[in-house]
């Protein structure tokens, strides 16, 4: 071999490398070009983006009715910064309606303090309470808790004699009220 083809060895080795790799890359050949939109085309097109965005202005009259509806309904739920505090809450409520009583009916013990998922969105406060009172007087306590403003109900009730003679009894009342989720604690696994 001569001394100019040993030159050229790897001039020519470097030239069929680089057409190789011209040749055979993936991104190096031209893609096929879409043929150009024709008018009935775009016409076609354009008649469907405007029917789409006519149905905008009812879209969002539907979540505004939705977010109004919703708002009304979350209305009664129980506002606190804390589980504790929207117990508190449940326990003011049931106070309260006791008062208006004649005679007052008296809370004497609380127990059985939860909170759990009520749903997706929102959490679930309960409170057990126990009072002595006449089945008249229990009759408007569980009337005032079903037209509270607030979403609470009742989830247990155990009532049990306390005093014939005075024609009393003993009521276990476990109250519930919904609360935003934030308040429920998360689980760990």
């Amino acid at each position: 071999m001569t001394p100019l083809l040993r030159r050229m060895l790897p001039l020519g080795a470097a030239l069929l490398i680089a057409l190789f790799i011209i040749e055979y890359w993936p991104d190096s050949k031209p893609s096929a070009v879409a043929p150009p939109e024709t008018p009935a085309r775009a016409e076609a097109r354009l008649a469907q983006l405007r029917a789409t965005a006519a149905t905008v202005p009812a879209k969002e009259a539907l979540l505004k009715n939705a977010q109004a509806d919703l708002a009304l309904r979350e209305k009664g739920l129980m506002v606190a910064d804390t589980a504790a505090q929207a117990q508190a809450q449940l326990i003011q409520i049931v106070r309260e309606l006791g008062h208006r009583e004649a005679p007052p009916v008296e809370i004497r013990n609380t127990d059985g303090f939860a909170i759990r998922s009520f749903g997706d969105a929102y959490g679930e406060v309960t409170v057990g309470v126990q009072v002595e009172c006449r089945p008249d007087q229990l009759v408007n306590i569980l009337a005032g808790l079903a037209a509270s403003p607030e979403l609470v109900s009742t989830s247990d009730l155990r009532i049990t004699s306390a005093n014939a003679k005075e024609k009393t009894v003993g009521v276990h009342l476990t109250v519930s009220g919904i609360v935003p989720r934030k308040l429920v604690p998360e689980k760990h696994s």
